[in-house]
């Protein structure tokens, strides 16, 4: 596709300065993105709480020695939950950092700039291998504030989704190099771990978005293959997206694995299945329906966007001069951007209800994530049109208020993360989730300010509130992966602590390990013991799942780099 340039526009792609002016675009667009949190605080959207306070657990953890949680220490006002094993681990690890790093109160501003920022450079590096240089810079500028972006900045607070988003622009450049679409590249076995990284990254941003980049990246290998009839295509998109789903087992696994350990049924509950939230669907929650309008006004402006620039773009016009190539990778785009728009709509309800994992992104009109992609390729063929700057202009000017109108439908608060920061550091700590919580227990149920530890007698109903025995209980160590105390109990007792049971934990009693009792409606862990002195020791201890899950991304990462080291040979 670059053959197709004028030289003068090819000098300035490669030049020195073309990276930095795409920068400058995406730091300044994101810039404008974040001036209401300069006066109005963070912008505290549904997500907002259950990501600040993960990264405040995992920073927490950090400090006492545990560099990667899979366990949630504050979760549950401090009886914890294996939040970590079932969510991805790539935002919290960056929102734990920003917390070390930066002023607590500035820390989702500075997420929201990294990211986006990173955002549009990930769309410069796909745009400049479609169009010119100017409609590069300008196309990433419009995807780092595209509607989307805008939604979940102000209204959703879904930082991990928001990540992934980052990453969709160098997955769909893979994917394209991969198929062999791209004019004068010609893949080959370092193109499977290069499409295989990025694969791998958005699944560990957020799974949701992992399952709309499998979806998608399969329809476009499909038809890429189809249209060219190449098996080639066929073996070497299998191959990547494997090896990307390899690299990423060691979170895949154990999530798939020890949902039996938990109630991940309800992230399938009343208000987050998909027939539920079409574009305008009315539900009987007036809350959740005026959210699920908000994100549709949002989805028709994309929308809108995406079929201006389509046909603006004229990449379908008889006359254009474009390669054979280039055209059938102009109509893969085209055909992505419809399926994601399509699939927003009530009409496919069907394919919500028989394609597996389909229904986990719960919420149809995510699949803005892609289309803005979509947008911002045809977008950028219009920029590269003469005066199609005007239409950057134009697009820019239409997304003002719609900004303006998600802003005041959002609460802003400059004291939410200090709020939060506080409720770690005072030993509060927070709620917890109905789906990460140990099968049989109910969250809601937990005392908030229970006690570390407390000896009942040992023929008590552990439910009920029975009197404490009067016996001395020593805390050795309190830490988020190891627990001891020491017991003096004058009879033979339960001791209730604060922390969920999990098959996870393993329990000793006097070095010999025991089964903690469990009862009905609260997982509470209660550790039976003799009269006299108990020396009690809890670990959470690597599960076989995720050992295999190590073991499994440990080969695929190093397939990956013998891979991409074929290069070095194919070039000498």
């Amino acid at each position: 596709m670059n053959e197709s340039l004028p030289l003068a526009e090819r000098h300035f792609q490669d030049s020195r300065f073309a990276w930095p002016t795409a920068l400058a675009f995406s730091l300044l667009a994101t810039l404008a993105l974040l001036i209401p949190f300069f006066w109005l605080g963070s912008a505290s959207g549904h997500d907002f709480e259950f990501h600040v306070a993960s990264w405040l657990d995992v920073a927490y953890q950090w400090r006492h020695g545990v560099l990667f949680p899979r366990w949630t220490f504050w979760s549950n006002y401090g009886f914890g939950e294996p939040r970590y094993i079932f969510y991805p681990p790539l935002s919290w690890i960056l929102g734990a950092a920003l917390t070390v790093i930066a002023p607590i109160s500035w820390v989702p501003a500075a997420f929201i700039l990294l990211t986006q920022t990173f955002a549009g450079a990930a769309a410069y590096a796909l745009l400049r291998r479609l169009t010119t240089p100017r409609g590069a810079c300008f196309g990433a500028a419009f995807y780092a504030i595209n509607p989307y972006a805008i939604l979940l900045s102000y209204v959703r607070s879904d930082f991990a989704e928001q990540l992934a988003c980052a990453i969709f622009p160098l997955l769909l450049l893979a994917a394209l190099r991969l198929a062999g679409l791209l004019d004068g590249e010609h893949p080959g076995l370092p193109s499977i771990p290069s499409f295989a990284i990025p694969f791998a990254a958005v699944w560990l941003c957020n799974a949701p978005a992992g399952v709309m980049a499998s979806y998608s990246m399969t329809l476009l290998f499909a038809v890429a293959a189809v249209s060219k009839r190449s098996w080639k295509i066929f073996l070497r998109s299998t191959a990547a997206l494997a090896l990307g789903f390899g690299l990423s087992t060691f979170y895949l696994l154990p999530a798939a694995y020890e949902e039996r350990w938990v109630n991940i049924g309800q992230a399938l509950s009343s208000g987050l299945l998909p027939f539920q939230n079409f574009l305008f669907t009315n539900i009987d929650d007036v809350e959740h329906t005026w959210f699920n309008w908000v994100s549709s006004i949002a989805a028709v402006v994309l929308i809108l966007f995406a079929a201006l620039a389509t046909l603006a773009s004229r990449k379908f016009a008889r006359e254009t001069s474009a390669s054979p190539s280039a055209k059938r990778t102009w109509r893969i785009l085209l055909l992505l951007g419809v399926a994601c728009t399509v699939l927003m709509l009530r009409p496919t309800v069907f394919l919500w209800n028989i394609l597996p994992q389909l229904r986990y992104i719960q919420f149809p009109w995510r699949w803005m994530s892609f289309l803005a992609v979509i947008c911002c390729c045809f977008l950028a063929a219009v920029v590269e049109r003469r005066r199609g700057w005007l239409a950057f202009v134009l697009v820019v000017a239409l997304s003002i208020p719609l900004a303006v109108f998600l802003g005041e439908n959002t609460w802003w608060d400059p004291d939410e993360m200090p709020t939060q920061q506080a409720a770690v550091v005072s030993g509060k700590g927070f709620e917890g989730v109905d789906e990460y919580d140990p099968l049989g227990d109910d969250h809601l149920d937990l005392a908030s300010q229970a006690p570390l530890a407390v000896a009942l007698a040992a023929h008590a109903n552990p439910a009920s509130r029975a009197q404490p025995l009067p016996a001395k209980i020593d805390v050795k160590l309190w830490l988020p992966e190891k627990k001891e105390l020491v017991v003096d109990s004058p009879e033979p007792a339960r001791v209730a602590l604060r922390l969920l049971d999990y098959p996870a934990w393993r329990v000793t009693v006097n070095g010999r390990g025991v089964t903690p009792v469990r009862t009905r409606g609260v997982d509470q862990m209660f550790v039976p013991i003799s009269a006299g002195i108990s020396e009690i020791e809890i670990r959470f201890v690597r599960t076989p799942d995720r050992s295999a899950g190590i073991a499994v991304s440990v080969l695929c990462c190093l397939l990956g780099i013998g891979l991409l080291g074929s290069r070095k040979r194919m070039a000498s």
